[in-house]
């Protein structure tokens, strides 16, 4: 997942500051001391610091956008477009570094003072979209671009978005419309906010968790038992509890929650746990449901001022998909394409599953984990632990990084004299082919109390250049939630993490990559629909046994993965695809659902009903009472996926198609390589399906994607 955070406005970055507006100010995150590559000096900040930050850059970009107003000269894209491009670094630096830390650390005095600054974020980038004399400067900068033959495609191209961003946010509205957007957008941002700190809430929640003994773990791995004992101890040790040597502790988090669903034998405990997952945010203190109707029916009122009948139309217009009626289109097509497949594979689980649990057996959602796997096993006796050992996480760190140096020559050096956030991130240097520095990864790989769920991708700086050709290099995030090393036990990734960890990477390469001159082009800020491009493509090596022979090793004997057990791995990773796309496609369809809707839902609206309705043509299991996806659809409500979920299947298709053709050449063909790459620096400075074509040479196609998922034969 990229994670889209709060930012002062998409296209505002880097113009220099006047000496004496920070005169009186000592807060590193506005005029420093910085650290080696300017990083941030995480260790001297405080959460009053980001906050400050926040401030003070506001006050500075307005007087930045107040210079780029009044001056007299005559509208031209550099004293107009380049000035709003380059200006609010303040702000840019401190409500990234805020954002970052919010998420990975989960502190309680972060998430307060995120939530304070935000209702003063939203009415700064209101004020600078609805400031009138901005863009009427914008405006006739746009209106006479043509005239000016000095400029490259990637100056017209910033024009062009700079002013697509204005048109699309407001800045044409007039009289009391200007006002009611600025209202809305306030009001939303607030929304979007408090959404999201009560999911992050309700998974620590101590009413979603499950105490258990060791009668409880029937099925469960020793490694994942020693998992849920440390965890069980660490918790009681910070509730200033006595330690129980007999108590384990199982919660919501995906480290703890999927190891249980997949090997639990206990039925009613799974059937529990799953409950207490699907339940998050529906009651009591942490309680979504009004909010998400509420940012709904904004987003609505927000396009319909816009002049569109829904918030699909107003927010998929400057995608690669364009239109509800498209995404529609694009859905449907898979959803006919997978049905059938899918109703197979759950009956043939069913099936398998009666053999043991008698004929009057019906599969539920808390079943299909377990029981997919325990037929995975007896179909191509597979058995998802017998590719932990070959995962160590070091060899596994080397081996991913070691991909980019495959395909691109990268090379990743870690430094430890680099500040990090926690004790446990680390920083490494990044070098291109020819030596030159790239940027700087950070890397957050364990789970801790109060961390966001899920891994992700962040930045604390993105890639730009002078006027000159000086690069600021950037500064990428990637955050996971592997579990931490018990004792001397190494740690010991599941495929599914690796394929996580391979996804975010490549985020982060996408970042890394950067070769734009402006910020708002650079890296990863391009279209939601392109951006999954980059990550899921990695995750296509974790199948190749030329990939996988060079780092894992099983962590004992040193020996490589056995070709036998990679091509179960291959098989195993095949069955149930047709599941889990129906399962994504719900997910877009429900999206869908909430952004194409006309009428404001009620508050009386039944979330539960709408769900239903919204996921009829997708359903795989009866919805279950209590159980509900939307209140806790993070990625929806508050992480900048709103009309766009269908993005990650839109991109499945473009990856699965761009890795045919590395199929075709070799999966580290050197001349392959450097034309993905191409796509990789040149972030939005050109139309995502020209660069798409221009390196595969045709237009994209579902064919690759079937045949990657077992759907139709391979020649």
């Amino acid at each position: 997942m990229k994670k889209i955070l709060l930012h002062s406005l998409a296209a505002l970055s880097l113009m220099t500051i006047t000496a004496e507006s920070t005169a009186a100010v000592t807060n590193p995150l506005i005029n420093g001391p910085f650290g080696q590559y300017s990083t941030l000096p995480f260790s001297s900040l405080t959460p009053a610091d980001y906050k400050e930050g926040v401030l003070e850059g506001i006050k500075l970009q307005n007087r930045e956008i107040d210079a780029i107003v009044n001056q007299r000269s005559v509208p031209t894209f550099e004293n107009t477009i380049v000035a709003l491009d380059r200006s609010g670094e303040v702000l840019d630096r401190s409500v990234l570094a805020l954002g970052n830390l919010e998420a990975a650390m989960g502190d309680t005095v972060m998430m307060r003072v995120l939530a304070e600054i935000t209702p003063e974020l939203s009415r700064h980038s209101t004020d600078i979209i609805l400031n009138e004399g901005l863009w009427n400067r914008i405006k006739t900068v746009y209106d006479n671009k043509d005239k000016d033959t000095s400029l490259t495609p990637e100056d017209l191209r910033l024009i062009k978005k700079t002013y697509d961003s204005f048109l699309t946010s407001g800045a044409n509205l007039t009289g009391g419309d200007r006002e009611k957007f600025r209202r809305l957008n306030a009001e939303l941002s607030d929304l979007n906010v408090c959404y999201s700190q009560n999911a992050t809430n309700a998974m620590k929640d101590p009413e979603r968790r499950m105490w258990l003994h060791e009668s409880d773990l029937a099925g469960i791995p020793e490694s994942i038992k020693t998992a849920y004992r440390a965890a069980a101890a660490e918790t009681l040790a910070e509730e200033g509890k006595e330690d129980d040597p007999t108590l384990y502790l199982v919660t919501v988090f995906r480290p703890s929650y999927y190891p249980f669903m997949m090997y639990s034998e206990n039925r009613g405990l799974r059937e529990k746990l799953y409950k207490l997952n699907s339940s998050k945010n529906t009651d009591g203190e942490f309680n979504n449901l009004q909010i998400l109707k509420d940012i709904a029916n904004i987003r609505l009122e927000i396009a319909k001022l816009m002049g569109k009948k829904n918030f699909a139309e107003y927010q998929l217009q400057n995608t690669m998909a364009k239109t509800p009626e498209a995404v529609m289109a694009f859905l449907e097509n898979l959803r006919e394409s997978y049905t059938e497949p899918m109703k197979a594979e759950i009956a043939e689980i069913q099936q398998f599953a009666r053999k043991s649990e008698g004929e009057g057996f019906i599969l539920q959602p808390w079943d299909y984990t377990f029981w997919s796997d325990k037929l995975k096993n007896a179909n191509y006796a597979f058995d998802e632990e017998e590719l932990k050992p070959y995962f160590e996480l070091d060899n596994t760190i080397d081996g991913v990084f070691g991909l980019a140096t495959k395909l691109y020559g990268y090379e990743f050096k870690e430094n430890k004299n680099i500040d990090k956030y926690h004790p446990d991130v680390r920083a490494y240097e990044v070098y291109d082919d020819g030596g030159k520095l790239l940027g700087v990864l950070y890397a957050d790989f364990f789970y801790r109390p109060g961390k966001s769920s899920g891994a992700w991708m962040t930045e604390f700086r993105t890639e730009t250049k002078d006027d000159e050709g000086n690069k600021s290099i950037p500064l990428i995030s990637i955050v996971c939630n592997f579990s931490k090393p018990t004792g001397s036990d190494p740690v010991l990734l599941n495929s599914d993490e690796v394929e996580t960890f391979l996804h975010e990477f490549g985020h982060a390469l996408h970042g890394l990559s950067a070769e734009a001159k402006y910020k708002s082009l650079s890296g990863t800020n391009v279209d939601h629909d392109f951006v999954e491009l980059f990550s899921q493509f990695n995750e296509n090596f974790l199948t190749q046994k030329k990939y996988l022979d060079g780092f894992a090793r099983h962590y004992k004997t040193g020996k490589k993965m056995p070709q036998d057990l990679i091509d179960r791995f291959v098989k195993a990773a095949r069955f149930g695809a047709a599941y889990s796309t129906m399962r994504q496609l719900g997910f877009g369809y429900l999206d869908m659902a909430y952004h194409t809707i006309e009428e404001p839902l009620r508050a009386s609206a039944d979330i539960s009903a709408f769900e239903e309705n919204a996921l009829k043509p997708v359903e795989i299991f009866p919805m279950v009472d209590g159980c509900l996806i939307s209140p806790a659809f993070t990625h929806v409500f508050s992480g900048g996926y709103a009309a766009g979920y269908y993005g990650y299947k839109w991109s499945e298709l473009l990856d699965a198609d761009a890795f045919a053709a590395f199929l075709e050449n070799g999966i580290f063909d050197k001349k392959t390589a450097r034309k993905f790459r191409k796509m990789l620096q040149a972030g939005d400075t050109r139309d995502p399906m020209e660069l798409y074509m221009e390196f595969r040479g045709k237009q994209p196609t579902v064919d690759a994607l079937l045949k990657r998922d077992g759907i139709i034969p391979e020649k």
